[in-house]
């Protein structure tokens, strides 16, 4: 299905601006070069523009790419402009990312991994 990215095993949100005017190709030549990631992997990868009211996201499809654009009428998205090249987040924080909420809620709840050994 076209832009069904709710399959997408892993989100990444490359922190800062990025220019918004890359294609498809520009962006996924940003995963491979600047992150070391492999766009074909089932992830969804997540660029803003320096004035933080439009993204992009990029996903593979197994077939092909799929870029969706979103720009806001109003606001701008709370984007993390910190020294991180990228980052991995949650669907929750995407969510919030795109509800115009902090990716970093001090308040949540987090998820503790708990390593048992017997």
């Amino acid at each position: 299905m076209l832009g069904d990215i709710s399959k997408a095993e892993k989100i990444y949100i490359a922190c800062g601006h990025t220019d918004i005017r890359k294609s498809i190709d520009g962006l996924a030549a940003i995963v491979q070069r600047n992150f070391q990631l492999n766009p074909f992997q089932n992830s969804l990868f997540l660029f803003c523009g320096r004035r933080r009211d439009r993204i992009k996201a990029l996903y593979w499809e197994g077939d092909g790419f799929v870029l969706l654009y979103k720009r806001l009428e109003n606001g701008s998205f709370q984007w993390p402009m910190n020294a991180e090249a990228v980052r991995s987040i949650s669907y929750q924080e995407f969510r919030w990312l795109l509800e115009g909420l902090s990716i970093d809620q001090p308040k949540a709840v987090r998820k503790i991994k708990i390593d048992i050994c017997i």
